[in-house]
């Protein structure tokens, strides 16, 4: 038994592990963000144009990627967001997945330093 086990979870890693993977566009997705974001959010993510916008640099990547698509579909709702929605309606999959990674990877100031 658990051999069999042993063997599936490498067969499970191999698949995962040899899957190719779409390359991410952060140069694209910077200007996603500069374009359709930064009005409102600041070009640094930081640095809102009105305190109830919410600061999005550092935010954890997996946390934008859901709070973004929640806005595509619908499960979200805003009147300034579904403008920026409507704007960015033409964005790809990974478009919006890079654009989280972007996001994310700006600095927040809110780092723990010891």
């Amino acid at each position: 038994m658990l051999n069999r086990l042993a063997k599936s979870l490498c067969l499970i890693a191999g698949v995962l592990l040899f899957q190719p993977t779409l390359a991410k566009d952060l140069v694209r997705a910077k200007k996603i963000f500069e374009t359709v974001c930064a009005k409102c959010h600041g070009v640094d993510g930081k640095t809102s144009t009105d305190p109830s916008y919410p600061k999005l640099a550092g935010q954890p990547k997996d946390y934008l990627a859901v709070v973004i698509n929640d806005y595509v579909q619908g499960k979200r709702k805003s009147a300034v967001m579904a403008q920026q929605v409507a704007a960015g309606s033409k964005l790809s999959k990974q478009d919006l997945a890079d654009l989280a990674e972007y996001i994310a990877s700006l600095p927040s100031g809110l780092d723990v330093r010891r």
